[in-house]
């Protein structure tokens, strides 16, 4: 019995290192990001040798209007999902193993999955002006990558609220439990 405690212990630390990787992963691209778009208005001729190399300069002399959302999409996008493992963090660093059952916990998972249908549901919408914007002549094949799961954020994101109304019966039946003992 032990040994399960042990293990369970042990892969719990292992993906709260993990979450914490992610979330400095994604802060280092949400800011490479933040980066390349200052960059790209006042020095554009540096912007190639910049993170990945994301050159919409083209666009920025063609439509401002279109430069400013497309990048307005990209760095919202990058900066919710920073956001999102910063809560994952906060849920695993204060959740009780023991006694998981309480409001914060349930409070957190809906903020996740309330990030999570964000992230989804602004993809989303960027991916179809996206497709909207090359119609009109763009170029827009280095966009992609920043939308290209939006459909799965969006299904993760009922999973997850699924969840969270699970934990919230939960938190109920449990303060219940201790009312009646």
């Amino acid at each position: 019995m032990k040994t399960k405690v042990k293990t369970k212990n042990f892969i719990f630390k292992g993906l709260i290192i993990v979450s914490w990787i992610i979330f400095v992963g994604l802060c280092i691209e949400a800011g490479g990001l933040i980066v390349n778009f200052i960059f790209s208005l006042f020095k554009p001729e540096f912007v190639q040798n910049l993170y990945q190399k994301l050159d919409l300069s083209e666009m920025y002399e063609s439509s401002k209007f279109a430069f400013f959302g497309m990048y307005g999409f990209i760095l919202t996008i990058s900066i919710l999902k920073a956001v999102l493992f910063y809560i994952v963090i906060v849920l695993a660093s204060k959740i009780n193993l023991s006694k998981p059952f309480n409001n914060l916990v349930s409070k957190q998972i809906y903020k996740i999955s309330y990030y999570t249908l964000s992230i989804g549901l602004l993809s989303y919408i960027a991916r179809q002006l996206t497709i909207e914007l090359e119609h009109y002549g763009f170029v827009i094949d280095k966009l992609n990558q920043f939308w290209a799961d939006s459909q799965a954020f969006i299904i993760m994101a009922a999973v997850i609220y699924a969840i969270a109304t699970i934990f919230s019966k939960g938190v109920e039946y449990q303060e219940e439990l201790e009312e009646t003992v």
